[in-house]
């Protein structure tokens, strides 16, 4: 497998990576709002993976200003507070790989890459609010408890965590309102394919907890788990 991994400054190449999140996870207004300014004022920062001409993974970084305490809301933070005055740190928001190129080594590839990037910025730690892969499985399981789950070698019993871990990442805390989500009745309907035809909780796929509804509205609110990186330089 030969690829190349370029920065967004060298090559832009939005919209030509395929759809790899629940269609609910693109209504965070905060993202939506903010996200664009990542590909503007940090090119430097977002990587692309090609295969070919094929893109076949990318992964999104923002400098922030981090004073050591892991922040509850996690990626609407880094996208706001967190990106206001001189950084300190690189937080990565998102690393995404299609199907049939996951377990081959390049999620790993990458983060070594964003983690480069970071020291060779000057920067000093690498932080993710990261969404761990497996706790859809387990939405009803409070993320506090998920992430100290541990397999029978010590390592983290979810897949990303544990590849985290093995680069040298450990855990520091929750991010319990990493991304909120909200719309109406109607619109959870359209995003979900189900319906939800009471006030209550309900289980949606793709969601790490479940979604609240009251007076008509859902409201999602993702937690994610902050870990932190040594840098690698290359």
């Amino acid at each position: 497998m030969k690829l190349r991994i370029v920065t967004h400054a060298e090559k832009d190449l939005r919209g030509t990576l395929p759809e790899l999140f629940p269609t609910f996870m693109g209504h965070d207004s905060i993202v939506n709002t903010f996200w664009p300014r990542l590909f503007e004022v940090y090119p430097d920062f977002q990587l692309w993976v090609l295969d070919g001409k094929t893109t076949i993974a990318q992964a999104c970084t923002v400098p922030v200003r981090w004073d050591g305490i892991p922040e509850p809301r996690g990626v609407d933070w880094a996208l706001t507070n967190g990106a206001a005055g001189e950084p300190s740190s690189l937080c990565a928001l998102l690393v995404t790989i299609v199907p049939d190129y996951r377990g081959k080594g390049l999620a790993e590839a990458m983060i070594r890459r964003v983690a480069s990037i970071a020291a060779a910025h000057g920067l000093d730690e690498l932080i993710a609010p990261v969404r761990p892969t497996w706790k859809e499985r387990y939405p009803l399981t409070p993320i506090d408890r998920y992430m100290l789950w541990r397999r029978e070698d010590g390592l983290p019993y979810d897949p990303w965590l544990r590849t985290h871990e093995r680069l040298g990442a450990e855990i520091l805390d929750v991010a319990p309102r990493s991304m909120t989500i909200t719309g109406s009745r109607e619109e959870w309907e359209e995003w979900t394919g189900l319906q939800f035809p009471e006030e209550g909780d309900y289980v949606v796929p793709g969601g790490l907890v479940p979604v609240r509804f009251e007076q008509g509205v859902g409201t999602y609110v993702e937690p994610n788990v902050w870990m932190k990186h040594p840098l690698y330089e290359e």
